[in-house]
């Protein structure tokens, strides 16, 4: 290796060319190499920001709403375009280890676009006079969800060539895969375990109960759906996101201790933000305990991933801790 060359993953001002102030190219189009899509990504998304803002702050009025669900289409259309910003800018560089839109990005434009296809989604079936609320509508959420996480890796990541699926370790279900979900079950206890041995610690330091995304049902049709989705639907689309995509781009960007991390710590984090209490001390103290009594399991589905190289092994952990847990639940409801 030449002395002269520029170390792998440096930005072009480590490279060697024109250092610039620390914050002056963030807001600039200068040098750009999809200024427009820069430039929508920007607007859209300060402006959907706005809506949204003003919408939550103005109560509960039918303006209010309109604004509220009005403000997600642009705060999805500028999420999307930073990221196709970003991951543009990062493959002209081509020096990174991964050259494609953060994470972040990505998971912060699910949001918004999971909320809007709920919506769509959920209208006609609520006109239907379809009831939406308990298992079934947990089953559409999850399922839209999870939809929503696929279709933004495919067309963020896999559609501009950052990563194909083969190297975020997304194969199809044939006897291999099989395999490595039994093998991903086999630690599904332990894992427990230690879960309940945080959780009872933190009971005794702060004394809530978070609420369970998907509460006991105590009848035959809300278990097969709180299975379906808890079990099924959810850990799929979460493995392709969170450890799939997530993980393999921190861990290229960042080494493997780092990017098992921080892909834990943005997973739990992911499960407390619709968390909702009747105080904001009792939703912060909610909030805690529920992110604190999941990085057993992130850390844990981090690591099985990277150390079998599939989604399948992590998937087979995700899902037999879910169900476990949805077993528990409707055994003690059924003890009550």
């Amino acid at each position: 290796m030449n002395p002269s060359d520029p170390p792998a993953g440096l930005g072009p001002d480590e490279a060697g060319e024109p250092p610039t102030r620390l914050g002056t190219s963030t807001f600039t189009i200068e040098g750009r190499s999809a200024p427009g899509l820069f430039v929508v990504g920007w607007l859209a998304t300060l402006v959907g920001l706005g809506c949204v803002s003003i919408g939550i702050l103005s109560g509960g009025t039918a303006a209010a709403r309109l604004l509220l669900v009005g403000g997600l289409v642009p705060l999805s259309i500028g999420l999307i375009a930073g990221a196709g910003s970003q991951g543009i800018e990062r493959r002209v560089r081509n020096r990174l280890p991964y050259v494609g839109p953060s994470p972040f990005l990505v998971l912060a434009a699910s949001v918004p676009v999971s909320i809007l296809a709920l919506l769509v989604v959920s209208l006609p079936l609520s006109i239907a006079g379809v009831p939406l609320d308990g298992p079934f509508g947990a089953l559409v959420s999850v399922s839209i969800q999870a939809v929503v996480y696929v279709g933004l890796v495919r067309l963020l990541v896999v559609d501009t060539g950052a990563l194909d699926w083969a190297a975020m370790g997304v194969a199809r279900l044939d006897a291999r895969a099989v395999g490595e979900i039994l093998g991903g079950a086999l630690w599904a206890l332990p894992v427990v375990f230690a879960t309940g041995i945080l959780a009872g610690i933190l009971s005794t330091l702060v004394p809530v109960e978070p609420p369970s995304p998907l509460p006991p049902t105590g009848t035959a049709i809300g278990i097969a759906l709180s299975f379906a989705a808890g079990v099924i639907v959810a850990p799929f689309g979460e493995e392709v996101l969170f450890r799939g995509f997530g993980t393999t781009a921190w861990v290229r960007g960042r080494g493997v201790v780092a990017g098992v991390l921080l892909g834990a710590l943005v997973f739990a984090f992911a499960h407390i933000i619709t968390v909702s209490a009747g105080t904001a001390g009792e939703a912060f103290q909610q909030a805690f305990v529920a992110f604190t009594a999941r990085l057993p399991v992130a850390i844990a589905l981090g690591v099985m991933f990277v150390r079998r190289r599939t989604i399948w092994a992590s998937f087979g952990l995700h899902a037999t801790f879910n169900a476990i847990l949805l077993v528990v639940a409707e055994v003690a409801r059924s003890g009550r």
